[in-house]
């Protein structure tokens, strides 16, 4: 896994199970892969991971049963969904609206766009 150096590296171990629970690689209540096998996976040591799977239990997407390992929680799925929708609304929108009011795009051009993307 290539790692980008403007975000913490278990932050991005983190965005990348949700994107596998997103998809469908692990579904609410099934186990995901040990600590060991996901470091061995992304190539970073166990610490690393552990914190990333510490983090998504505070954010109860996934849970620990002791001696057989962790699980995505039930309703994990809508929780990033709504995490993700709540960072994208806090911290990407604003600097999109920015960007459209420098660069002097209107929204209904924005809406077409967004209308022929939808069809593809």
């Amino acid at each position: 896994m290539k790692f980008k150096e403007s975000k913490s590296i278990y932050l991005q171990i983190a965005d990348r199970i949700c994107d596998e629970i997103l998809q469908g690689q692990y579904r609410e209540g099934e186990r995901i892969p040990s600590v060991r096998e996901y470091a061995t996976t992304v190539e970073v040591n166990a610490n690393t991971v552990v914190r990333s799977f510490d983090y998504l239990q505070t954010q109860e997407i996934i849970y620990n049963k002791r001696g057989l390992g962790y699980f995505v929680s039930q309703g994990g799925r809508e929780r990033i969904l709504e995490l993700r929708k709540e960072v994208f609304l806090r911290d990407e929108l604003p600097e999109f609206f920015r960007q459209l009011k420098n660069l002097g795009i209107s929204i209904k051009e924005v809406e077409t766009m967004y209308q022929n993307y939808l069809k593809e």
